[in-house]
């Protein structure tokens, strides 16, 4: 099973859920990638994935157009900008979801209040994909 995950930048929730998915089962594929990707990775969603054992350190963002072409079991947006601007894929896409999350680089406060942000959506990422792998994507493999 193949699995794309969008998001705008690439660096902080596909990423997260890509690290996510990937644990649930070895057997998915699972790839990410943005529509507008950053240059790095976001440290705090590499710190907060960590401390939950899945090591994304070594993830780098990609643009959407390396996989435009691929066939795809799922492609899965966790954002509405990328939802909204996802491409058409010419390729074979059997589904295609939007599972929205905030985006907590976007939080203004001190820093507790911003790492508190990136658990509350990092928890939230890993119970919407962990509720997709439990009833969709287990059954298909």
């Amino acid at each position: 099973m193949k699995v794309l995950i969008l998001c705008t930048g690439n660096s902080c929730r596909s990423q997260m859920a890509h690290g996510f998915l990937q644990s649930f089962d070895k057997r998915i594929q699972v790839f990410s990638a943005g529509t507008q990707p950053a240059n790095l990775i976001n440290q705090m969603a590499v710190d907060v994935m960590k401390r939950a054992g899945i090591d994304i350190s070594n993830n780098k963002p990609r643009h959407v157009d390396e996989y435009l072409n691929e066939p795809w079991d799922y492609v899965i947006t966790v954002c509405d900008n990328a939802d909204e601007a996802c491409p058409v894929f010419p390729g074979k896409v059997r589904h295609r979801l939007h599972i929205g999350f905030d985006d907590p680089s976007l939080v203004k406060g001190s820093y507790t209040e911003i790492l508190n942000e990136f658990y509350r959506v990092r928890n939230e990422i890993r119970d919407e994909f962990y509720r997709l792998y439990e009833s969709e994507l287990k059954k298909k493999l």
